[in-house]
This record gives structure tokens, C-alpha cells and sequence, in this order.
């Protein structure tokens, strides 16, 4: 069982920079897959990007590649996202979710890949 809570979200203006941090509980953090998710008023949830256990492959939606960056610090069991060059359309509620991995088989893309989910927070953008 793992606990993940969101944090660092707010308002902030169309170029600005955010870092949204997940801490989670858990003894066995470091062997989770981690992704982030996002979703807007209206819209389904959809994927942002993703982390691997080690930390060693990371994976991004393309409308933030090249302006995101996930990172994680296994000893401190907390995943960050790094959100430069933010634009309007980045507002939504942002998710961070975990998959213990026991597959081997990790579908970042697709929710129902991960069993743990945070409460979410806000990221707005203003233009």
C-alpha cells in the first residue's frame, strides 16, 4: 500500500515555471513505476509523463516534451515534475500515480496501469 500526496501547484503566468512534487509512504517506493496525469474541466484524464523505477527511463505526452521533466528521489520516496514554458491549455488538475510493478510491463500511457492515485492539485495558467 502506498500514500501519495501532490504539492507546488497554483497560479501562474502563460511562460512561467512550477514544480509539482508527489511525496509518497510506503516502504517499497523505490520499486514503483511512477507516472503524472492531468485533467481539465470537461476532459478526460490524460497522461503527462512517466518514470521508472531506477529513474532510468522517462517517458512524456509530446505537448510538453522538451518544457517537462520528471525526476525522483527514491530516498526521499518523492517524484517531481519540473513544468517550464507554461501555456494556457497546461491548466488542470495534476495526478500522480503509482504502479507497484508487478508485471514488468509498464503501459505509462494508460491509467489503469497504476493502483495508487493522489488527491491531485491545481495548476492554472494565465495568458
Amino acid at each position: 500500500q502506498v500514500q501519495l500526496v501532490e504539492s507546488g501547484g497554483g497560479l501562474v503566468q502563460a511562460g512561467g515555471s512550477l514544480r509539482l512534487t508527489c511525496a509518497a509512504s510506503g516502504r517499497t517506493f523505490s520499486s514503483y513505476n511512477m507516472g503524472w496525469f492531468r485533467q481539465a474541466p470537461g476532459k478526460e484524464r490524460e497522461f503527462v509523463a512517466a518514470i521508472t523505477w531506477s529513474g532510468l527511463r522517462k517517458y512524456y505526452a509530446d505537448s510538453v516534451k522538451g518544457r517537462f521533466t520528471v525526476s525522483r528521489d527514491n530516498g526521499e520516496k518523492t517524484v517531481y515534475l519540473q513544468m517550464n514554458s507554461l501555456k494556457p491549455e497546461d491548466t488542470a488538475v495534476y495526478y500522480c500515480a503509482a504502479d507497484p510493478n508487478w508485471s514488468g510491463n509498464f503501459d505509462y500511457v494508460l491509467p489503469d496501469t497504476y493502483d495508487y492515485w493522489g488527491q491531485g492539485t491545481q495548476v492554472t495558467v494565465s495568458s
